[in-house]
């Protein structure tokens, strides 16, 4: 029995000779490990300093975040590198966030042994916090000897495995981040469920605010906080943290570089990718539901240029295209030089405005009517001048984006982030180039005028088309009438619809004197126009009757105190910021929110359904907007019991809500 014994005690007096005697208190334990069973003379080796924190105990990683101090060690017996750090964790106790280790932790290092065969006798001298409601300094030496031998893999392996699974590696991705905080991976096709950035230097940002992750298809955006403003001359760099959609986590080490005035690349590579964007964003709301009425202008201007000469058609549509490209160049002005005194203008905030809504309502009435035939404004179709029909092109672009406002497409959300990043010049290009999308279709036909020549020659038909593109004009007006009724009650309705009336009886008994050929338009117009400003006027004065909109079962009306309440309670919070005049938004209430499948989810996992209507500016919606760098609705944020918000796109499928809350 004896002679089995004896190999089995010298095989454990080995193995314990390659982790050092413990030092252990109520606190912690604390001892030097080595990955191999022996050393390779002239052979570099890892040793790592083992940490074992009692349940409610931590210690801190390099950079301690707001209190604390990293662990050290002085070592004697070799050449040593410095201490490897594991991804840490974020500790948050009050106001104060910590960086920091709890349970058990190895922190690697390696040394270089002297030449020679004998054995290699470490000492080292080791510091570290050990933290729980009070902070206890822990001042431990550590001995440990290593025979010389192959350096073949020891006992304790498994601990540097642990570790190496939680060192960072090097970021394969390029990174940059602006003086402002906003942090831009270059990562295409990467779509983590959350992120948190731990910078390697302390004081850089405020640890306790939230980071924010943005998702497109070239990569990653964080949005930081910074102590104050970064100093362009000193690089950023740090540990990301990436928890994937199946809970495993990973940690890159990021290097950003020094940070930037603005990240033309943040939102799409170069200047010329901003514009891409922009274009396709313009293109797009060409398609969306708040342009249609338009578009029915445009098929009939493009029914009345048939068989028009050259340059009748090139001067229509040029025309046509200058109004587009002029309403966006005064938009991109007032954005980028509020945008310069530190202040925002949101993309559709106009219809924030009971007045301005009311106008939209009235204008839409008067155009479906003239085209219902009650009334002809500057003679019939076949028959319009050719300058008043110039002067209508240009009007009918700048009426295309006064509309088209409310239906933000996800494209033109990206674009007029990057112009608002980029330089004056280059950010005035991309609302340029956004009005250029929104007029391309019929822009075409100035630099192909040859293509009206094939449409359909005028005739009777006309008619028949203009009384089908009245139905949109009245389905507009009855819309943004009920955006009114959201807006000032059941008194503002009324207002609208007796300016409404007024102006149908204006336009019929002026129609009628127009069949007769002794029309004054001035004589009936100066009555209902009369009225409709008195009615404008007590509008304006009106600051009661908002109704409240309920988009989806079990919501909440939102509010920073109740978000804030929420988050205490760790209780996930999805936040819906929309609008009753956003297309967008009640688009996304249908498809993405109100089914079923979602309803249940949500009562499942207990998730908060705050929502924000900013259908008359809310200055804590609009807050809350900033916050998260936009100008606009709709905005769409998870809040996940424990992490950090995740900004959802702006177009919403059902499942990307069972995605982000766990089905």
């Amino acid at each position: 029995m004896l002679r089995f014994l004896i190999p089995l005690l010298l095989l454990a007096t080995t193995a314990h000779a390659l982790e050092s005697a413990p030092v252990t208190n109520a606190r912690d334990s604390a001892t030097l490990v080595s990955e191999s069973d022996s050393y390779a003379p002239g052979k570099p080796l890892r040793l790592g300093l083992h940490l074992a924190l009692k349940p409610g105990w931590h210690s801190y990683w390099s950079n301690p975040g707001d209190a604390g101090a990293p662990p050290t060690i002085e070592v004697q017996g070799a050449t040593a590198g410095p201490l490897t750090f594991p991804a840490p964790q974020k500790l948050i106790d009050g106001p104060f966030t910590s960086f920091a280790y709890t349970g058990d932790v190895t922190l690697p290092f390696t040394v270089t042994p002297p030449p020679g065969k004998a054995t290699l006798a470490i000492d080292t001298h080791a510091t570290f916090l050990a933290c729980a409601k009070v902070c206890v300094p822990e001042d431990v030496m550590l001995h440990l000897d290593i025979p010389a031998g192959s350096g073949a893999p020891g006992a304790q392996t498994k601990l540097f495995a642990t570790a190496d699974a939680r060192i960072p590696r090097p970021s394969p991705y390029p990174a940059q981040i602006s003086t402002t905080g906003t942090l831009r991976l270059d990562a295409p096709g990467l779509d983590p469920k959350s992120v948190y950035f731990f910078p390697d230097r302390a004081g850089v940002f405020d640890q306790g605010a939230p980071q924010t992750l943005t998702v497109d298809p070239a990569g990653l955006t964080i949005t930081l906080k910074p102590a104050t403003k970064l100093d362009p001359a000193v690089a950023v760099t740090g540990v990301l943290t990436l928890t994937d959609q199946g809970n495993e986590t990973s940690a890159l080490h990021i290097d950003a570089g020094k940070p930037a005035a603005s990240l033309a690349s943040a939102h799409g590579v170069g200047v010329l990718r901003a514009l891409l964007l922009a274009f396709a964003g313009g293109l797009i709301l060409n398609l969306m539901p708040c342009v249609l009425p338009v578009l029915a202008i445009k098929a009939l201007s493009i029914a009345k240029l048939s068989g028009a000469a050259r340059g009748q058609v090139r001067r229509d549509a040029a025309l046509y295209t200058a109004g587009v490209l002029a309403a966006f160049g005064f938009i991109g002005l007032v954005t980028l030089t509020l945008g310069a005194l530190g202040q925002s203008a949101g993309w559709g905030v106009q219809f924030h405005s009971t007045v301005f809504t009311a106008l939209i309502v009235w204008l839409m009435l008067l155009i479906g009517l003239n085209l219902s035939g009650l009334y002809e404004f500057g003679g019939s179709v076949a028959g319009v001048g050719q300058g008043l029909a110039s002067r209508g092109s240009f009007f009918t672009g700048l009426l295309a984006v006064v509309v088209a406002t409310p239906c933000t497409a996800p494209f033109m959300a990206t674009a007029l982030a990057a112009a608002i990043a980029l330089p004056p010049l280059s950010g005035m290009l991309v609302f340029l180039a956004l009005g250029l999308g929104l007029a391309a279709p019929y822009a075409l036909l100035a630099l192909f005028p040859g293509f009206a020549r094939v449409l359909p020659k005028p005739g009777a038909w006309m008619n028949t088309l203009k009384h089908i593109l009245a139905l949109p004009m009245y389905g507009t007006a009855a819309f943004f009438a009920w955006v009114v009724f959201v807006q000032a009650g059941l008194l503002g309705l009324l207002a609208v619809l007796a300016g409404g009336a007024l102006l149908a009886l204006a336009m019929l008994t002026f129609g009628r004197e127009q069949r007769r050929g002794d029309a004054k338009l001035w004589r009936h117009a100066a009555v209902a126009v009369s009225a409709c400003i008195v009615l404008l006027i007590g509008m304006s004065f009106w600051h009661g009757g908002a109704q409240a909109v309920t988009y989806a079962d079990g919501s909440e009306p939102f509010s920073p105190k109740r978000l804030a309440s929420l988050r205490e309670a760790h209780r996930p919070v999805l936040v819906d910021m929309s609008a009753a005049w956003c297309i967008t938004c009640l688009v996304n209430e249908r498809v993405a929110l109100s089914p079923q499948a979602v309803r249940d989810a949500f009562a499942r996992h207990h998730v908060a359904y705050l929502k924000g209507d900013w259908t008359k500016q809310d200055p804590d919606i609009t807050a809350f907007l900033h916050k998260y760098e936009r100008s606009g609705v709709p905005l769409y944020v998870y809040y996940p019991p424990q992490g950090d918000p995740q900004v959802l796109p702006q177009i919403l499928t059902e499942a990307d809500i069972l995605g982000r809350i766990g089905g």
